[in-house]
Parts: structure tokens; C-alpha cells; sequence
């Protein structure tokens, strides 16, 4: 254990550096764009499996490796240079063989099968100490079995990183297919690694900016239909979906309360010219305006403790960032770069504001402090945006377009030290993704 701490004391440095940048410096400034983290080295050796479960413990292993390099923090070693294969759950390693491959760190594991259920356990080990470092087994119906490999995954990063899981998740986004200029978007989700995607609407209505509830049971989002644009709660148990009251306005940006028990969202003025910010009880359906000012104010987000709403507006005569009270009250401007900001996020654990920002003929994906201060540029390019955090506050979401003519928008993921940049893949072109909170 002291060697994979040392080993990973320079990612902690990394990050702590990082981090000092954000918070000694006010409003505006440096740009981070690709911080260096060191993987460390883990064998995952091939799962032991009872009669008839052979494929399942080779798909576990695999999705396991998978989750723990898509982190960044971790370099699974390639089955075929392991010297030793581990033939009993219960053998002790032996470590010498497993040091010649270079593993810092060993995974053992089995699968069983009974009644319809599967048994993954595994044991995680120090390969330098030779330590036990932490174990234990999942069981659910078989068909749960990528499931039981993510929990597996998500306590090696715990034990090892110190940082809280975030594999065993989901994510909502737009799918978009067809031309250019007459795209089909409907809702979708997938599992956080990409596997599972489906649909889960036809794609006769304009949708937009779909987010998770806390218990990450129901989405709420925009679409734009035939007739009127309206905001919906689609339930992924049932399929259902419910219109959220009788708006007469267009109405944008939806997003749930840390309770799960209210939404906050953008309605258009009956000019059209102006938006401000209404939340709304969705027990009483009684909504409330909470700002009044003539200018396109939209994009709203809670804090996690819900006492705050962070928000854009236009009000200055640019496109920025503002936060107030969850009562409107002590509305203030955080954001002071050079450019236009928009989509804020605040991180499920409130250090930080994930935010877009356009300047210089391009779009970044950034985060800052909640007053302003720290701003950090993580990635950039020709149209980046939609920034959404992982549940554990590590990784940041987004979707990137492409120009031309045959262009279009994929999902992307980034480390929030800039580092560890990846392309998710999708069947269809892919925006406005949401993280679902980690799944119970």
C-alpha cells in the first residue's frame, strides 16, 4: 500500500497544484490545457468461473480493465505477458512473477452462476507489499452482469485513488441523425463507458437539454414540437412521459432540484424578446418567477445544497455568468474573461463552476470557483460545449461539433486536471449529454 501511495502522491501533486492555481488567483486566469499523470500499472488477471459462466467472467474482467484505463489513473497490463495464472480464488499470489511484469497492483477475481443470479467477488493486492488491500463480492440477476463489473471497478479506484466512484452511472444525450440542416433528435442513454445505448424517444420533436433527477429515475427536458414547446419528466421505468403544467411561453433548460422535488427552467416573455428564470413545485405545479430583468437569462443550475442557482444572462450586454440566491435575491456577476460564458454547472461536491466559453473564434470547456475566481480552460476547439460533471466531480462531459458539411457533434470526456481527453462512441452524432448521479 505505501508503494502505490507513493506512486500515486505524484497525481496528488498534479492535482494540488491545480488546484492552488484555481484558487490563488481571482477572476481571471491561467489556461491548463494537458496535465501529465503518471497511470499506474494494474493486472487484471483472467476471472476464475464456475460451469457454464466462462463468458461472463471474461466480460467482467474485460469491462473492469476497461473502466480503470478509460480513468486515466491506471495502465491495465496486457493479459498475455502475466507469468503466473491464478487457478484458485483462495491461492496467495505469488508476487515475484507479477513484480517481472511491472504490476504495482494485482486484481483476482471469479464469477459464479446460480439460480439465475450472478457472483462476481475479487481481491485486490499490493504487489510490492504484498498486501491485501480490499475485497468483497456483488450479486444480482445475470443479466446485471456489466453492472456488478462496474461496482468491482468503482471500489479499486476508491481504494487506490482516494477519490469517490463514478463507473457504475449513466448518461442521457441527444442522439441526432439525418442532414445537416434537418437533424432527427431523440433522447438516449447509455451506460457511462458507452455500452447499452438506446433511444428512448421517436424523434418527431426538437429536444433539447435533457438532465437527471437525484434519484436518477426520471429526466426532464426541452422539446419543440409541432405546436408549442413544452418541458417533460420522462420516467426510464415506465417509459412514461408528463408534460410539466401548462406553459404558454417557450420554455428552455429545465433542470431538477437537489430534492428531486422541484425544477428550474427559462420561460420566453410574451414578446419574445426577453427570458427570465421561473421555478417550478412539482407537487403544486405553482411556479414562481425568480428573476425579472429584461434580458435573456437562462441556463439555470442549483448548487448542491440547493441555497444557490447559477445562471447566464445577457443583461451586461454580453453572454456571462451570474449566481444569486435560491430566492433571486444577491444576483452577481462572476464571471469578468475576455468572451462570451455560458452553460454553467456547479460540481456535485460545490468547489467548482463547469462553464462554456466562447473567444478568440473558438470554444473552451473551463471550470472556476462559484465566485468567479480560478478560471481554468480545459480544452478547446472549433465548437465545444454542454459541459457535465461525473458524480465524484473528477471528470467533466461535453460535446464537440465538427464543421463542414458532413460535420457533426460527438461526445467527449476530460479530466478535470485537462489531462486524459476521450472520445465517447455513439451509433448517430451526439450533443447536450447529462451524468446521472452514481445508480442505487
Amino acid at each position: 500500500m505505501r508503494f502505490l501511495m507513493k506512486s500515486f502522491f505524484r497525481v496528488f501533486v498534479l492535482l494540488i497544484v491545480v488546484a492552488s492555481a484555481a484558487s490563488s488567483a481571482f477572476a481571471v486566469t491561467g489556461t491548463v490545457t494537458g496535465g501529465k499523470i503518471d497511470p499506474l500499472p494494474i493486472a487484471v488477471a483472467p476471472f476464475l468461473a464456475s460451469q457454464g459462466s466462462g463468458d461472463q467472467a471474461t466480460a467482467v474482467a474485460g469491462i473492469i480493465a476497461n473502466d480503470l484505463n478509460r480513468s486515466g489513473y491506471f495502465k491495465p497490463l496486457d493479459p498475455a505477458s502475466f507469468i503466473e495464472q491464478i487457478s484458485s480464488f483462495d491461492q496467495n499470489p505469488n508476487f515475484g512473477s507479477w513484480r517481472q511484469v511491472k504490476a504495482q497492483a494485482l486484481v483476482v477475481g471469479q464469477v459464479s452462476v446460480a439460480g439465475g443470479k450472478l457472483t462476481v467477488a475479487f481481491k485486490l493486492y499490493d504487489v510490492n507489499t504484498q498486501a491485501f488491500l480490499a475485497g468483497s463480492s456483488f450479486t444480482a440477476p445475470a443479466n446485471l452482469s456489466r453492472r456488478l463489473a462496474h461496482k468491482v471497478a468503482d471500489m479499486i479506484y476508491n481504494k487506490i485513488t482516494g477519490f469517490a466512484p463514478y463507473f457504475d452511472t449513466r448518461i442521457v444525450y441527444v442522439d441526432e441523425s439525418g442532414p445537416k440542416n434537418l437533424r432527427i433528435k431523440k433522447l438516449a442513454i447509455m451506460d457511462q463507458d458507452g455500452f447499452n445505448a438506446h433511444t428512448l424517444t421517436n424523434g418527431k420533436e426538437i429536444l433539447l437539454t435533457p438532465r437527471f433527477s437525484p434519484s436518477s429515475q426520471e429526466i426532464t427536458y426541452s422539446a419543440i414540437g409541432a405546436e408549442a414547446s413544452r418541458v417533460y419528466i420522462y420516467n426510464i421505468d415506465t417509459g412514461q412521459k408528463e408534460i410539466v403544467g401548462d406553459i404558454a411561453h417557450m420554455s428552455f433548460a429545465p433542470r431538477f432540484s437537489p430534492d428531486g422535488q422541484r425544477i428550474v427552467m427559462s420561460l420566453e416573455s410574451d414578446d419574445g424578446r426577453n427570458a427570465n428564470i421561473y421555478e417550478m413545485d412539482l407537487r403544486s405545479k405553482q411556479i414562481r418567477q425568480i428573476t425579472n430583468v429584461p434580458a435573456i437569462n437562462t441556463a439555470p443550475c442549483y448548487s448542491p445544497d440547493g441555497t444557490r442557482i447559477a445562471f447566464e444572462s445577457d443583461r451586461g450586454g454580453t453572454q456571462q455568468i451570474y449566481t444569486m440566491n435560491a430566492d433571486g435575491s444577491n444576483q452577481q456577476r462572476i464571471s469578468f474573461g475576455q468572451g462570451r460564458y455560458s452553460t454553467p454547472v456547479w460540481s456535485p461536491d460545490g468547489k467548482y463552476l463547469a462553464f462554456t466559453k466562447q473567444s478568440s473564434g473558438g470554444f473552451g470547456i473551463g471550470v472556476m470557483n462559484p465566485d468567479g475566481s480560478g478560471e481554468r480552460i480545459l480544452t478547446e476547439g472549433f465548437h465545444n460545449e454542454g459541459p457535465s460533471w461525473s458524480p465524484n466531480s473528477r471528470v467533466i462531459m461535453f460535446f464537440r461539433d465538427s464543421p463542414g458539411e458532413n460535420g457533426g457533434s460527438q461526445l467527449w470526456s476530460v479530466d478535470i486536471s485537462g489531462y486524459n481527453e476521450q472520445a465517447m462512441q455513439t451509433a448517430n452524432f451526439a450533443t447536450d449529454p447529462a451524468w446521472s448521479p452514481l445508480l442505487k
